[in-house]
This record gives structure tokens, sequence and C-alpha cells, in this order.
């Protein structure tokens, strides 16, 4: 979320910054600002009165200890009622408290500067291109139709064990698949990211942390006898390893990868777009988060977006990179960058990654700090980014690679499948 401090110094810039949203704040902010100076009165107020009543304790010591017992017993009458005077306040003030918290939960992220103006995915900036996109004969398959000509990936068996959304691969769809989760995490290792295993299910503050909750609430799946939610991604249970750290700047840079599956309700989609891999609500991906100080952030996120590009440059992969603009831009996010393969049966472009640079907003959620020159507690920097989500890419090598007598492996997975086309 965003500072309070900030929104108290720079409450025009930001109600301004985040029209590019094409939101007006201006009532969050003002309401902000409100609950704000009623917290600060009441913490006055509450301060005051307990140092009222410290002081009158002292005194009825000190009355007693001379023999002076009337007087001590009348101004015991007195630090009575300031008990229950403090007692008040202090509801009053954890009341406003969490009311002023709420409040800040709704405002999302400032966007960068660079953010275009735009209020749909079709505003969305191009800001590079890469690879062939091959000709496929004439009666090239989209990737449900190879998947089930081969015999990779059972649509149906998924809904008869779970429901739709829930596909099950098989054969050399399976051994594709975890050759492309073990291809990613040697990439990212390599790259200087420490792989770790994290949880499946996170608890409510975990998912506070990284600002799912309580913005996205409607598309995780949750489990009400534990109050635990499913992860929506691995950038949930991840990041939040590091919440309520203090760092020193040596600790940084911090660079983490997971595999993890992934589950989203995805509620409302349906249509063509959303045919067999499209959309998922369980599907496998590979995570990279970094945690950075504040001056190095920009050049970490022009890092990784390098670092994806490596990777579908080896998986010669057609693919486009795109600036979100104001009105696609994640709640939490600065600025992202999403990475989209062409899938040349469909003659459509799917995202296959989002590489993002959240600047202070989810540090402030979760109180990841890290010491300065000074001593001084500072906000650290978080950015996460994909690295890939397997089910397009798997479509988009399944349609690009694709001949008449089988299905080509990209070379670089070959020593990870053991084989070198499907037929």
């Amino acid at each position: 979320m965003l500072q309070l401090q900030a929104i108290r110094d720079r409450k025009e810039d930001i109600i301004r910054a985040l029209t590019k949203r094409n939101i007006d704040v201006t009532s969050l902010v003002e309401n902000v600002l409100h609950l704000d100076e009623k917290r600060r009165a009441l913490q006055t107020r509450l301060d005051a009165t307990l140092a009222e009543s410290n002081a009158l304790s002292k005194e009825i010591g000190m009355l007693f200890k001379t023999g002076k017992a009337q007087e001590a017993n009348l101004l015991k009458e007195k630090t009575g009622q300031l008990k229950e005077d403090s007692k008040k306040l202090g509801e009053d003030l954890n009341i406003t408290a969490d009311e002023l918290q709420n409040v800040l939960y709704q405002i999302p992220n400032v966007p960068h500067d660079s953010v275009p103006a735009g209020s749909t995915e079709e505003d969305n900036e191009e800001v590079f291109k890469e690879g062939n996109i091959p000709t496929l004969q004439t009666d090239a398959l989209p990737h449900w139709e190879l998947a089930k000509k081969y015999d990779l990936i059972d649509f149906e068996l998924g809904v008869k064990v779970t429901g739709a959304g829930f596909p099950v691969y098989k054969g050399k769809g399976a051994r594709l698949q975890r050759a492309l989760i073990s291809y990613f995490l040697d990439r990212n290792t390599g790259a200087g990211y420490t792989e770790i295993q994290v949880p499946h299910l996170v608890n409510e503050a975990s998912g506070y942390g990284t600002g799912q909750l309580p913005d996205k609430e409607g598309q995780m799946y949750h489990i009400g006898a534990d109050d635990l939610y499913l992860i929506p991604t691995a950038e949930v249970p991840v990041t939040n390893l590091l919440r309520g750290e203090i760092l020193s700047q040596k600790d940084f840079p911090i660079q983490y990868t997971a595999y993890t599956p992934c589950f989203r309700r995805e509620a409302g989609s349906y249509g063509a777009h959303v045919r067999g891999l499209n959309r998922l609500h369980q599907f496998d991906k590979v995570e990279i988060v970094r945690v950075e100080h504040p001056t190095n952030s920009y050049e970490a996120l022009d890092g990784m977006v390098e670092h994806v590009k490596q990777i579908l440059r080896e998986l010669k992969l057609p693919y486009r990179i795109l600036r979100l603009c104001g009105g696609d831009l994640g709640f939490t996010s600065a600025l992202t960058y999403d990475f989209e393969v062409f899938s040349t049966a469909q003659d459509r472009w799917l995202e296959i990654s989002s590489v993002s640079n959240f600047e202070t907003y989810q540090a402030n959620r979760l109180k990841l700090r890290y010491k300065d020159e000074n001593g001084k507690s500072q906000l650290a920097h978080t950015l996460n980014g994909s690295s890939l989500a397997l089910p397009r890419v798997l479509a988009g090598i399944l349609e690009n690679y694709q001949t008449p007598s089988g299905i080509q492996i990209p070379e670089v997975l070959v020593p990870y499948c053991g084989f070198e086309v499907i037929n």
C-alpha cells in the first residue's frame, strides 16, 4: 500500500498520478487524511491520559508513604476514571486505525512515469518483438486438437476428476511439462536465483502482504475450515518469506526462484479464447522474485526482462513485449512488462509472463525494511516475474513446432525430454 507520509506530503500528485489508471481516488485520499488526523488526535489524548494516570499513581504512592491516606484515596478515585477513559480511548484508537488501514488497502499503486495512458489491453505499448512466425501447413491444428491427436492432454478426464480447467497431462505431454519446469529452474538458478520450495497454501496475512487481498479475493480458492488460500502464484509465499524482516544493505539483491502449481478461480472466463490451455483453474508456473535496494530496482527489472527474453530465444518462439497501460496495470504494480508468444494455429498472441516492479507498495504491507547508511529503517523494493508460466508456452510449442509428421521438440529441451519429436 502507499505510504501514509507520502499521501500527507504529496496528496495532489498522487491523486493526479492515479488518474492514469482511469480512477479518481480523491474521496479515498481525503478519507485517509481524515482518519489519520483522527487517529493522531486519539493517540495524543491517550498518551496524555496515560501520562496523567502515571503521574497520579506516583503521587498517591508518596502520599501513602507520608501518612496522608485520606488525600491518597481521593486521588485514587480520579485514577479510576482515568483508567476508564484510557480504555475507551484505546478502543477508539484501534477502531480508527483499522478503518484507516482498510481505506489504504483500497488505493492502488502509483504508476511509474513511463506507464502509458489507456483504459484496456488494446492501449498497451509494444516495446519489443523478436522471432519469426512460422508458416504452417493449411491443415495446422490448435493445441487442444494436437493434444487429443497425440494423446498428450486429456481435458475431459480432468472434468471427470475435478471440473473444467483442471487438465490431465499424459505420456509425452507430462514429460514435456516436466522438462519445461526443470529447464526454467535451471536457467533461473544459472542466473543467480536461489531455488526454493514453498507451501501451496497461505494464510490471510500473506494474501494481504503481497496485495492479492482484498483486491483479488474472488479469484482465490479459499479453504474456509482452516482460513487458508490456495496460491494464485508463487509470488505470494516466496515474497512473504521476508515479511517483517529488517535487512542490511549487504543482503541485496535477494533472488529466489520457485516452481509451484497455481490456482485461480477465473470467474466469468468463457468463450473460444479460453479453450484448451489458454485459461485454466490450475496450472504450473516457475517464478522469479527479487528484493532490491530502491536505487537498483529498475536496473533489476531490466535484467529480469532480458532474462526472460533469453529463455524465449532459446525456445525459438516468436514473442513480443508490452508495457502495460494504466488501465491494464495490476493493482500493486508500478510498472509491468507482459511477454506474449504468438500462437500460429490460433493466429493470436498469448500472454506467458508478466515482469513487474512494485517499488515499496508490497514492502509497506509486508513491513519489509532495510537499514540505510545512517541506521534508519527504509522500505525495500520488491519485484517478480513469470519465468515462465507453462500452459501457453506449451501451447505455443505444440502449435508452432507442428509438422505433417509430428511435433518437433525445441532443441534446448531435448536433453530434458529424452525425445526429439512427438508422433
